[in-house]
């Protein structure tokens, strides 16, 4: 994929004039590259001033007040609910709870519907390609109810070993989470497959949609997703609001996460009723600014469109991929050009991923160091952290060459 090829399928130009941050220089002379999106993305001004006006113009809490800041809230909480549920297909709005992060919204179902539905032996079936928030809120569940864990094995290319698929579904699991995205390796499981198959076995579906949501059209319903959490800030709004979807069904039966106000229905000194779906999982005051910009965020993913961007991203993987092959000694965590997106994970021979890190910084180059919350796929793959590099709608070839320069200062500097 050549660079005037990938820049045919968006004009990344006039994207990048929305986001005020990408004309800053880290220091005198050097201009920002910003690769760090799969951390967390950066805001266009169309969803700063949608957050900002509503704290200027419609500040107040929502659901209860009748005064007009309070029904103009309320107007604006809720219509944000119904674009994301729209966004992401979802049969009608109350499938959507608005919670902090993905992370909450994988935690909310462990606690929730795990604590409910799972028992001593019955088993939770997982992938080797998992973030944290989708292991640990199972490890906590497993250590305190027996249940079993086992995982979906990763190829020496980063991809996910389908042909064992088969065997662990045999052994009757009652939930399959998978991750839509690898924030390591970029690589895209093939849901729907895994869907089918799982629901074929008699077990529910959990998607971590934290990378897929920002990058390629979703439709619960074609992705066969009983559960999808997914965050603002990685697909350009703000933090502190995220989204849990789960079908209606499964929403009315589970028990409510968080006690407090507008989670209930009525209240006396010894009991309480639960509200309604979604509000019975949205204790207390929820993070209304946010929620409003997010629906600012889905706007303007919606005015490029999904497709495209799914394809600029996978444009970008191609062009970029074999560019950091060249740099000798530097190895790439998953190397499958399939069904991926534009995340790079790598090491350099010799280098720790923080050196490598702070001297793409001095050249402007913004990479994030570590293991990126997915410690045991770094393990499996023998090394202990990577520096990665995560491209998003608002970059370009360009600044993908000017991270490859820079990784050559790299090995400049450490010889």
């Amino acid at each position: 994929m050549s660079e005037p090829d990938c820049l045919s399928i968006l004009d990344v130009s006039r994207i990048r004039a929305d986001f005020p941050v990408l004309g800053r220089e880290v220091r005198p002379g050097v201009p920002l590259v910003y690769l760090d999106s799969t951390a967390t993305s950066q805001k266009p001004k169309q969803v700063l001033d949608v957050l900002t006006n509503f704290y200027r113009t419609h500040n107040a809490n929502v659901h209860r007040g009748i005064y007009t800041l309070a029904e103009e809230a309320t107007a604006a909480y809720e219509e944000a609910r119904a674009k994301v549920a729209d966004f992401i297909g979802a049969s009608s709005p109350e499938e959507i709870v608005f919670v902090r992060n993905a992370t909450e919204a994988i935690n909310l179902v462990a606690y929730s519907w795990g604590r409910a539905n799972l028992k001593e032996g019955d088993t939770v079936l997982l992938t080797e390609l998992e973030h944290h928030a989708n292991l640990v809120p199972w490890q906590m569940l497993a250590a305190e109810r027996g249940i079993r864990l086992e995982f979906v094995p990763v190829t020496p290319d980063g991809a996910l070993d389908m042909e064992a698929l088969p065997d662990l579904l045999a052994l009757g699991p009652k939930l399959v989470a998978v991750s839509g995205m690898s924030n390591v390796t970029g690589f895209q499981p093939d849901v729907k497959s895994i869907a089918r198959a799982a629901h074929d076995a008699g077990a529910l579906v959990l998607v971590d949609g934290a990378q897929l949501v920002p990058h390629a059209p979703v439709n619960v319903q074609e992705l066969g997703a009983d559960f999808l959490g997914f965050s603002s800030h990685k697909m350009l709004g703000p933090t502190g609001v995220g989204v849990l979807y789960a079908r209606r069904d499964l929403l009315e039966a589970m028990p409510p996460f968080l006690g407090g106000g507008d989670m209930i229905r009525w209240v006396k000194l010894r009991e309480f009723a639960a509200n309604d779906i979604p509000y019975k999982f949205e204790a207390g005051t929820p993070p209304i600014a946010e929620a409003v910009a997010l629906g600012a965020a889905v706007d303007y993913l919606r005015s490029i469109g999904m497709e495209k961007i799914h394809a600029y991203e996978q444009a970008l993987a191609k062009y970029v991929l074999p560019r950091l092959q060249e740099v000798p000694g530097l190895h790439v965590l998953g190397t499958t050009l399939a069904r991926r997106g534009a995340v790079f994970s790598f090491w350099m021979d010799g280098i720790h991923a923080h050196d490598v890190s702070q001297v793409l910084d001095y050249y402007g180059v913004a990479v994030r160091a570590g293991h990126h919350c997915a410690q045991p796929l770094h393990t499996k793959f023998g090394v202990t952290a990577t520096a990665r590099a995560s491209f998003y709608i608002y970059n370009t070839p360009d600044e993908a060459d000017r991270l490859i320069a820079a990784l050559y200062k790299v090995k400049e500097k450490f010889g």
